[in-house]
């Protein structure tokens, strides 16, 4: 069932998921598809995946020196950090494959 049906429910929260979920259908049939914009978007990827590690280095020296006892947040900053590189990494091997595929095109 999609949620799109659901625009006679009286609800306010389903109604605005509704209308969101259509919106957001709407900006991703006219997303830019350009080489230019998906490089950028990598490389904000690339910039975010950087982000993590940092904090996740911050964390790990702040819990070292005792400066805090709360292992939650570095637990946290861990996790995030672990999560964005695996996906960083996954994106790569994907353009490789991508790339592979194209020299091995014969013209």
């Amino acid at each position: 069932m999609e949620i799109t049906s659901l625009y006679n429910v009286t609800s306010g929260a389903v109604r605005q998921a509704a209308e969101s979920g259509v919106i957001g259908r709407q900006a991703l049939e006219k997303a830019d598809t350009s080489f230019e914009s998906i490089f950028r978007k990598a490389m904000d990827n690339i910039d975010t995946t950087n982000s993590y590690l940092s904090d996740m280095e911050n964390e790990e020296v702040r819990w070292m020196l005792g400066e805090t006892e709360n292992t939650h947040e570095l637990t946290i900053a861990m996790n995030k950090a672990a999560t964005a590189l695996q996906y960083t990494v996954a994106v790569r091997d994907k353009v490789l494959e991508a790339y592979k595929e194209l020299m091995q095109i014969q013209i």
